[in-house]
């Protein structure tokens, strides 16, 4: 009887010693995380801006945005912490890094460096700056004004292998902060049911017709006369088919001449479900002139639905060309217009293109795995 007292009291401690060993080293992890802030001076809201939200939410960080941002909403909706800044307010910049005690300030959009830099160089902290690059670089940073700021950038993060070569080419390499290459992920999206994508046809008119939908910001260099084009001269030739413009006006004359060139197809306006307007469509095609990624494509592919892309920037790194989808020339109407007819033509191709699309965009730009990358990146000593 008294062994077994003892031998219980020795397991009782035994396991009051591992869950003390187990707190001691969560606390030793969570001491050993860097405090980020995350920075998006940006009105608009679109792929970069929602890409900051997600970073922030996902690393329970704190952010800084515009105080005239459209993302007010989206953080308060998603109970997300932030503060609000005007667009060159660095001192107040300053002080939220001291106050907050940040070690790491991440920034996404290029016009915010000025004021992180200043801020930084005011702060009693003096922070690591780390840009992730979502544009193109296309000019020579060599004159005094960029060499100032690119020497104080600690790290860059570019969204693909091209912005990554660019960056190596164009920044001097005495000022070249080290240079990571991070793909932007995508969530895995709901899918719908068989009745509730026919509800959502239903809602748009939408019956029998080969539905090409464009996800974006509606302006010129995103190509939505493109589509529009390829689309009206196979409706032409006799194809039952429509276009889905989804996305908010940047440019209001564009998005009027649109609407009345081509009055038998859809637009959609913002909307905050746009993989569900993916999932009622034939495919997406993403027609922008020069596209630095292309997260709608991905968006797309784990959608399980066929992506079509122009030959140049981002959908070079995405889309395997008729592997896991398609690419056109760039800006030309007719080359869209003849890959769509592969795929009206052939059901067969357009399931397999979308089903080894689905595979490629699970396995390589998932979310989670991205996003545990930047956190693992921004936790590295550098």
């Amino acid at each position: 009887m008294i062994v077994k007292i003892l031998a219980k009291k020795a397991f009782n401690l035994d396991l009051t010693t591992k869950k003390v060993e187990y707190r001691l080293k969560i606390n030793k992890l969570k001491s050993s995380m860097k405090k980020v802030l995350e920075v998006c001076l940006s009105p608009d809201l679109g792929g970069l801006e929602l890409y900051m939200k997600n970073i922030t939410k996902y690393l329970n960080s704190n952010a800084v945005i515009n105080k005239k941002s459209k993302l007010k909403n989206v953080f308060e909706n998603e109970k997300i912490n932030y503060f609000e800044l005007s667009r060159y307010n660095f001192l107040k910049l300053a002080k939220i890094i001291d106050k907050e005690k940040i070690d790491i300030i991440h920034l996404h959009w290029t016009k915010d460096l000025p004021v992180v830099v200043f801020a930084k160089l005011l702060s009693k902290r003096k922070p690591k700056i780390v840009q992730t690059r979502h544009m193109h670089m296309t000019r020579f940073k060599s004159d005094f004004y960029h060499k100032f700021l690119y020497k104080n950038i600690d790290m860059m993060i570019a969204v693909t292998n091209l912005v990554k070569e660019q960056l190596e080419k164009f920044i001097p390499k005495d000022i070249r902060p080290k240079i990571e290459t991070s793909y932007i992920g995508a969530n895995t999206p709901k899918l719908l049911s068989n009745e509730e994508k026919n509800s959502l046809k239903k809602s748009f008119n939408i019956t029998d017709e080969f539905i090409v939908c464009i996800v974006g910001r509606i302006e010129e260099a995103k190509g939505q006369h493109i589509v529009l084009e390829a689309v009206e001269s196979l409706r032409k030739s006799g194809i039952k088919i429509k276009t889905l413009v989804v996305g908010h006006y940047m440019d209001e004359n564009y998005f009027n001449n649109l609407k009345n060139s081509y009055p038998n197809d859809i637009f959609t306006g913002f909307v905050s479900n746009p993989t569900d307007l993916m999932q009622i469509s034939d495919c997406v095609v993403l027609a922008t002139k020069k596209e630095t990624f292309g997260l709608v494509l991905i968006e797309a592919m784990k959608c399980g639905v066929c992506v079509l892309g122009s030959n140049s920037g981002g959908p070079l790194e995405i889309i395997d060309d008729e592997k896991t989808g398609l690419l056109f020339e760039s800006m030309n109407s007719d080359r869209l217009c003849e890959k769509l007819s592969l795929i009206i033509e052939n059901e067969e191709l357009k399931e397999t293109l979308a089903l080894n699309g689905k595979i490629k965009a699970n396995e390589f730009f998932d979310s989670k795995k991205q996003l545990e990358e930047i956190k693992e990146l921004l936790n590295k000593d550098f």
